[in-house]
């Protein structure tokens, strides 16, 4: 069970929370990947698959993640982390450029990527600082780190065929519940198809009725969660 701990900074003038959770002693390790500053080798199997677990799961959702190692220096990252990252007419493919990318990030906002930890960084726009929720308890090799990188605007899809084998969904329902994960509105989806709205309203009645749920946004609501399953 998470207990959330909220703290003000009045310096910094904004708020800072910090989850902690208990799943202290499960181990969590990363996948290799872009830099040859790895976390050490010699980890253990369970630990290097527990972490290769949390990264995977957050490259299949869209998020940014960064893997920083007891000096708080970026030895790892995926795409969407350079995307996230990056800003006009400067390019974040290096790890040296990312750290400093992720230093300005966060330079207005307490960030205390402790070792072993699971931190996740808000992204509400980018004039706005973000908001930083640390996750304790992570086992992760060689003193590292993970920092997730949650950008509000971007929205995570669901996979097609997962959709189709939980819920026995046509072709059709799925394409419209992944038009409607994205936000669209029904009778816009109607008529970018050139359908009517009748034949929408129908697959829509199906959708619920299949997923089991009342209203669109319930609806979506699941979708965003299913968005983490392979």
């Amino acid at each position: 069970m998470n207990v959330i701990d909220r703290r003000n900074d009045t310096f910094a003038g904004g708020q800072y929370i910090v989850l902690r959770n208990g799943y202290s002693q499960q181990a969590h390790t990363t996948q290799s990947s872009n830099t040859s500053d790895r976390p050490n080798a010699r980890v253990d199997g369970s630990t290097r698959r527990g972490w290769e677990s949390v990264t995977g799961m957050l490259d299949r959702i869209g998020c940014g993640y960064l893997v920083l190692n007891r000096e708080k220096r970026v030895i790892e990252w995926n795409a969407a982390a350079q995307n996230t990252l990056e800003r006009p007419g400067e390019a974040a493919n290096m790890a040296s450029e990312l750290s400093a990318a992720l230093r300005r990030l966060v330079a207005n906002v307490p960030a205390h990527f402790l070792p072993g930890s699971l931190s996740w960084v808000v992204i509400c726009s980018r004039d706005d600082r973000p908001v930083i929720l640390n996750e304790t308890g992570l086992l992760a090799p060689d003193g590292t780190c993970i920092v997730a990188l949650l950008d509000r605007k971007n929205r995570s899809a669901a996979n097609p065929g997962t959709l189709q084998r939980m819920f026995g969904l046509t072709s059709a329902e799925t394409h419209l519940a992944l038009r409607l994960a994205q936000g669209d509105a029904p009778l816009d989806i109607a008529r970018s198809w050139r359908l009517s709205r009748t034949t929408i309203r129908s697959q829509l009645a199906s959708l619920f009725a299949k997923t089991e749920t009342k209203r669109q946004a319930e609806l979506v609501a699941l979708l965003g969660r299913i968005s983490v399953l392979p």
